[in-house]
């Protein structure tokens, strides 16, 4: 399975995954139609699914105009956002499967962005590989996404379940927000040696225009903060220690930065 990114919009990132051996792809949260259709016909393939992750418009917006061009695909979204996502046919709820080109995808049930969310995880087929994690907006690199639906209690739950996942997962998450997300993680964790090298290899890349996604999830556990509430570093820049409390300081000091 080959993974292929199309930046769209402003800073959002589509996902489109291509099967070589019988040329057919899928897709991931589709903002737009027109830039997956090029990549298709480039491809030669015939897209037989769309895996959204939640309902907002810029992961859904392409969906209606994709399916005109291919009336056979399946979407796929999780239980939660029935009626709220375009041509959805098929109701993810935690741990159901999906399968494309010869990988199987587990559903993980993760609110907090949205109080429907899901993302899709495939294992490594075998040692040594990657696992592929498509998060939406729920974890970011360097960040994880806003509250608009969910409380603290639940996206610290989703997170502990991404969390969990293998250090060699790479993180395809939906915005290229990289940079300013590790720039307020350093002033919250400034002694965090691993965060300040990463962030001066993502300024770096920026300065290039090249994209920082997918990261690896060990990056992520070790140098974002909305996976290291339990830090006493990070519990002290928020004077807290208390989990919960203190992603939800993190947070909202986040949405003011």
């Amino acid at each position: 399975m080959q993974v292929i990114r199309l930046a769209v919009l402003s800073d959002n990132y589509i996902f489109v995954l291509h099967d070589p051996k019988r040329n057919i792809a899928a897709v991931v949260d589709p903002a737009e139609a027109t830039p997956v259709l090029h990549k298709l016909k480039e491809l030669q393939a015939e897209l037989v699914a769309i895996l959204n992750t939640h309902h907002h418009h810029d992961h859904v917006g392409g969906n209606s105009k994709l399916l005109e061009q291919f009336p056979n695909l399946t979407v796929y979204g999780g239980a939660e956002d029935k009626g709220r996502i375009p041509g959805q046919q098929v109701f993810l709820q935690e741990g159901d499967r999906v399968s494309f080109a010869d990988r199987e995808a587990e559903a993980i049930f993760v609110p907090g962005h949205t109080r429907a969310h899901i993302a899709y995880y495939f294992p490594p087929i075998s040692s040594g590989e990657t696992g592929e994690l498509f998060c939406g907006d729920t974890l970011f690199a360097g960040g994880c996404g806003r509250l608009f639906e969910g409380t603290p209690i639940q996206m610290v739950d989703s997170l502990s379940k991404i969390r969990s996942l293998p250090d060699n997962t790479r993180v395809w998450c939906a915005h290229e927000y990289t940079l300013k997300n590790l720039q307020f993680a350093l002033t919250v964790d400034a002694s965090n040696t691993d965060l300040q090298n990463r962030f001066e290899q993502v300024k770096a890349k920026r300065d290039r225009g090249e994209a920082t996604v997918p990261s690896l999830l060990g990056v992520e556990k070790r140098t974002n903060p909305f996976l290291r509430w339990e830090q006493p570093t990070l519990q002290s820049a928020v004077n807290s220690c208390d989990a919960v409390q203190t992603f939800a300081r993190l947070r909202g000091m986040k949405d003011q930065f």
